[in-house]
């Protein structure tokens, strides 16, 4: 139901002008207020509480409800509480988020109020609204859900998510109520304009054995030093840049490990094909050939207020600019899977060009065209193996690998290509089958 269909409906209800609910429906969307909270607090404003009209809900297992569904009642084991706080309507509101199970799914939850439960605990949660959320669909508890101890514990088979103790490469965004054990790796504290304003933060990379994330401290806790290893409580997760990012907040809890928390040295090496399907991957390491220097290479200008490539003297953003000068390579790396795009900064780039930015200045200065250092690079670079490490992000506009080290390969790339076509060979037989 779209949200015309429910504000006709509040006004048919109500008996008030469907524009004005539609505008007030809007307005809290807008703030991420579930559409159920959104209408009950419309039903409030205009004087009903919505009390006599809604319908009873139905008893349902996990894997029996949809986005379809109305309200529901569950009986549920916790297996994580996460808490966080929102803006809403104007005012900072605490909020409860985690994930529910029984034996049949698993689904995660947001709790407007507080009530009680901690994970592990077996509850029977009755009247809880039903939204969508990154497509699937989540239970929304409010002032017109109850929450009581289950008579019996409730067996699921996700026993062991209880608590939400996970590695950095099992987090995916959308985790709420984490805890993970990880070193930093590096961390820097930077001053942002943040809701209330000016505000400090830290942000920077942690890592275990299994990987490596970016995190941001949205409340500098001290614990959180360069090399130290840390057990952090409490910690959700977005995608930040196409990748998962771990977010501390005020209600996290940091304390410090005694044992040194060991970290992964090498990134995973996957096949670019293995890489670009996985989404996104903030550590990742490709092999492949470098086919082609892309448009928009060597020596380049970007606005100085943005940071965007300016393009005939013109930010796509700030307009006429006087550019900045830059040195960058757009590259296509191809391993016989796929391709994806590898992005070198001024640093890797006066690397593989062979020279400092001045020179590269100089260069395209006698030659009267900054394309002349892109030529230059070219010469250098194509048709060369190279074993490429950094962060990829993948979206509606291709893959691209940000890259952190780039380096000729030394391997043996027949023996490479034998092994890829062997693989390619094996799954697709795996797929027939």
């Amino acid at each position: 139901m779209d949200i015309d269909q429910h504000a006709e409906e509040l006004a048919s209800t109500l008996g008030v002008d469907k524009a004005e609910v539609k505008a007030d429906l809007q307005n809290l969307l807008q703030y991420s207020v579930p559409i159920d909270e959104a209408k009950q607090s419309v039903r409030r404003k205009h004087g009903d509480d919505g009390g006599g009209s809604a319908s009873a809900p139905s008893t349902k297992s996990l894997g029996e409800i949809t986005t379809e569904d109305g309200n529901v009642s569950v009986t549920v084991r916790v297996l994580t509480v996460g808490t966080r706080s929102i803006r809403y309507q104007g005012e900072d509101q605490v909020i409860r988020e985690g994930e529910l199970a029984d034996g049949t799914g698993a689904i995660s939850y947001t709790a407007w109020e507080d009530f009680g439960f901690e994970a592990g605990d077996s509850v029977t949660i009755g009247n809880a609204g039903v939204r969508e959320w990154d497509g699937h669909p989540e239970l929304n508890l409010g002032n017109s859900t109850t929450v009581a101890m289950a008579s019996e514990a409730v067996e699921t088979p996700y026993d062991d998510r209880i608590g939400g103790e996970s590695s950095l490469s099992e987090l995916e965004p959308g985790d709420r109520g984490r805890t993970v054990e990880a070193r930093v790796i590096e961390v820097e504290s930077r001053t942002i304009d943040g809701r209330d304003g000016e505000t400090e933060i830290l942000s920077g990379v942690l890592g275990d054995g299994t990987g490596r994330l970016p995190f941001t401290d949205w409340d500098p806790h001290a614990e959180i030093a360069a090399g130290a290893s840390l057990r952090i409580a409490d910690v959700y997760v977005r995608e930040f840049r196409g990748v998962p990012s771990v977010n501390v907040s005020e209600f996290s809890t940091v304390s410090t490990r005694s044992e040194a928390v060991s970290v992964r040295e090498s990134a995973p090496q996957l096949s670019i094909r293995e890489a670009v399907s996985s989404g996104g991957l903030f550590d990742v390491e490709v092999v492949g050939n470098l086919i082609e220097v892309r448009d928009g290479s060597g020596l380049i200008e970007r606005c100085p207020e943005c940071g965007r490539v300016v393009q005939n003297g013109q930010c796509r953003s700030h307009g006429a600019v006087e550019g900045e000068d830059d040195l960058r390579v757009k590259a296509i790396l191809d391993d016989g899977t796929g391709a994806l795009t590898v992005v070198l900064d001024r640093d890797l780039t006066e690397a593989v060009y062979g020279g400092s930015m001045a020179e590269a200045r100089e260069q395209a200065r006698e030659a009267m065209d900054k394309e002349v250092v892109a030529d230059h690079i070219r010469e250098r670079i194509v048709g060369r193996e190279y074993r490429v490490r950094g962060n990829l992000s993948v979206d509606e506009y291709g893959a691209n690998l940000d890259a952190a080290e780039f380096a000729e390969s030394d391997g043996d790339p027949a023996s490479r290509a034998r092994d890829l076509l062997a693989e390619a060979t094996d799954e697709d037989r795996e797929v027939s089958a």
